[in-house]
C-alpha cells in the first residue's frame, strides 16, 4: 500500500513537472485549470485540514499572497517540487467537508531554539472554524507532529523531532492511544538523568501520523477519484506562504 502511494506520489510530481517545465523558462508559472480529481499527499509533507468548504475564507484567514486557481496534479505536484515547493502553498477544493491547506513552508514546531509560529496560526484559524488539525510528517529530520482545535479550543497537540518532545499539550486522545502513541513516565525517575530516566514514548512514524489524521479526519494518502465531495469543481489555490511563516531563532538577550 505504501509503495503504491509512493510511486502515484512521484508520478504526480513528475507530471506536474513536465506540465509545468516551458513555463518555468520565461520565469512564471501558470497553472493548469482544468478540474480533477483529488490527488494524494502526505508522506514527507505538513498540512491542515480545516472544517470548511469556504476556500476563500481559507485563504484570506491565512493571508497568503499571488494567489491562482490550479487544479489538484499541479496543486499537489508543486508542493513536493524541490524549488517551487519552498514558498508555495495548495490550497485544496472541499472534500467531504474538509479543506486541505498543504506545504512545508506552513509554520512547525522544530524546537525550543525557533519562535513557535504554529501556535499562534493554529489559534488564529480556531476562531474562525469550527474544527481545525495539523499535521507533520517529515522522516528526514525525525520531525512527527499532529494538533486538533474543536470550536477554538485546543484539544491537542503533541511534536516530536531528533532532538526529543518539542508539543505536549492536551490530553493523549483516544484515537493516539489506539495506535499506541502514550507518553509514558517512569515513576519516581523524572528527574534522573540516563537511560532509565524521563519520559518515555514508542517515536512515531509516517504511517502513524496517517492512520492518526484517517481517524480525526481523512487521510490524505487514501484520495484520489472515488473520494469526492459533490460541492466541489475540482479546482483549488495556488498561493505564495507569507513572509512571517519563515523559521526565526529566538534572539538571546546580551
Amino acid at each position: 500500500m505504501i509503495l503504491t502511494i509512493l510511486i502515484m506520489v512521484m508520478a504526480t510530481v513528475a507530471i506536474a513537472a513536465y506540465g509545468l517545465a516551458p513555463r518555468l523558462g520565461q520565469h512564471r508559472v501558470v497553472y493548469p485549470q482544468t478540474p480533477d480529481a483529488p490527488v494524494p499527499f502526505g508522506y514527507q509533507m505538513a498540512w491542515l485540514a480545516i472544517r470548511t468548504r469556504d476556500t476563500a475564507a481559507v485563504v484570506e484567514a491565512l493571508g497568503l499572497g499571488s494567489v491562482q486557481p490550479c487544479n489538484w496534479n499541479a496543486g499537489i505536484g508543486t508542493v513536493y517540487d524541490p524549488r517551487l515547493g519552498q514558498n508555495t502553498i495548495f490550497v485544496s477544493p472541499p472534500v467531504n467537508g474538509w479543506t486541505f491547506v498543504v506545504g512545508l513552508p506552513l509554520p512547525q514546531p522544530i524546537g525550543r531554539a525557533f519562535v513557535d509560529k504554529a501556535t499562534p496560526l493554529l489559534a488564529g484559524l480556531g476562531s474562525r472554524f469550527s474544527e481545525v488539525q495539523f499535521f507533520v510528517a517529515f522522516p528526514p529530520v525525525d520531525l512527527f507532529a499532529w494538533a486538533r482545535l474543536i470550536d477554538g479550543r485546543l484539544v491537542r497537540a503533541f511534536a516530536i523531532g531528533d532532538s526529543g518532545i518539542i508539543w505536549n499539550k492536551g490530553k493523549t486522545t483516544r484515537e493516539e492511544r489506539s495506535l499506541g502513541l502514550k507518553l509514558f513516565e517512569l515513576r519516581g525517575v523524572r528527574d534522573r538523568r540516563g537511560d532509565a530516566g524521563g519520559p518515555l514514548i514508542l517515536h512515531p512514524t509516517e504511517s502513524h501520523v496517517m492512520q492518526l489524521a484517517r481517524k480525526w479526519s481523512l487521510d490524505p494518502t487514501r484520495l484520489g477519484p472515488n473520494v469526492s465531495d459533490t460541492h466541489s469543481d475540482g479546482m483549488g489555490l495556488i498561493a505564495d506562504a507569507p513572509h512571517h511563516w519563515r523559521v526565526e531563532r529566538i534572539r538571546k538577550s546580551a
